[in-house]
């Protein structure tokens, strides 16, 4: 969010990257060159006149753009919900609804709400009920949220409502093959599943390769569908596997030095210890003995043992419900974020003017 700005490029920038109608290319917001088709028409025409009734010649005209490229452009700003059209003889006349940037975000966001809510609603129903899916409790989303808002459309050939709404949402990405349905197979494991699963198992269940579900799977996480977690369960198990490899090749006094036993508490470090000792030490006397120590603890003591936290993937929620709730939260926020800035903007347009 370009927090504090007020050059109008750079909030038109923010808005029109954040409906997902331009993909900005760089990080910094006040380092644009150059801006794209979008943004010109946006900037030289719609905002400066929104209610003059722009037609395709016109407005290629003010931008520098082909008929051609005009009707693309347009299309896709009709789509979002930023502008509206009307016949006025041969041509199609365009506005920017409501008068302003932020009437336009209001509505369109007023709308979306409405189409997300009815397909999150759809999706509900083929995700299974399971309290047990969230016991372990969430980790904080460091993922930038994204999510395709768009109503049922015509069918398609030897496409069903499920697959259609799976692609709806963006979930198979942009350049997926009609024939392509690894988002929907994906969904279909998550959603009856109550355990997280690993991106391993995933792999050997589809016969797919790791990489293509990890990139299916991060478009599930950036649209808040479902989570990355900690598998807690097998932390005792990576655990024992590590002391022991560590023990037997470089011994108790690596352990408590540089392997984290002097980082957790003296009687669980020595009980570890003894039990190796003992040769009576198993993964689950492991857990037994971590029972005190906290996840975050025992996450530490796996990564300095040289092993790593293993993860599964889980829908968000324990119910279709509940996942629909965790989204509409994300949409919201989104939403408003979006307001802030179009109210901005207009503010800046107004003293320019």
């Amino acid at each position: 969010m370009p927090t504090g700005s007020k050059d109008p490029d750079i909030l038109l920038s923010w808005i029109l990257d954040s409906l997902g109608l331009v993909k900005r290319k760089i990080e910094s917001w006040g380092d644009e060159k150059e801006f794209g088709a979008l943004h010109r028409i946006m900037s030289d025409a719609l905002l400066l006149e929104p209610l003059k009734g722009w037609d395709i010649k016109t407005l290629g005209d003010v931008c520098g753009l082909s008929q051609t490229g005009m009707h693309h452009q347009m299309l896709k700003l009709k789509e979002s919900g930023l502008v509206s059209s009307e016949n006025n003889g041969r041509w199609h006349i365009y506005v920017l609804r409501g008068g302003s940037i932020t009437a336009a975000i209001n509505l369109l966001a007023a709308q979306s709400k409405e189409i997300i809510k009815l397909r999150l609603k759809e999706l509900g129903h083929y995700i299974k009920d399971s309290d047990r899916r969230m016991r372990i409790p969430s980790e904080l989303n460091d993922t930038n949220f994204k999510i395709k808002i768009s109503e049922p459309s015509a069918s398609k050939n030897n496409e069903n409502k499920f697959d259609a709404l799976i692609n709806d949402l963006g979930l198979n990405g942009d350049r997926a093959k009609d024939s392509d349905n690894l988002a929907k197979r994906i969904f279909i494991e998550l959603a009856k599943s109550s355990d997280p699963i690993t991106i391993l198992s995933l792999s050997d269940k589809l016969l797919e390769s790791r990489s293509r579900i990890k990139r299916t799977l991060d478009r599930f996480r950036n649209s808040n569908i479902a989570e990355r977690v900690p598998m807690l369960d097998r932390i005792a198990q990576d655990i024992y596997i590590g002391i022991m490899r560590q023990y037997n090749a470089r011994g108790k006094e690596w352990l408590f030095n540089r392997g984290g036993f002097g980082r957790i508490n003296d009687e669980i470090a020595s009980e570890l210890i003894y039990g190796m000792e003992e040769k009576s030490l198993d993964s689950a006397k492991v857990q037994e003995i971590l029972t005190p120590l906290s996840i975050e603890k025992q996450k530490i003591l796996l990564n300095t043992l040289g092993g790593r936290m293993p993860y599964g993937y889980r829908i968000k929620g324990s119910s279709g419900d509940e996942v629909k709730e965790n989204v509409m939260r994300s949409v919201e926020r989104s939403l408003l974020r979006i307001k802030t800035v179009a109210e901005r903007l207009d503010k800046v347009i107004a003293k320019d003017v």
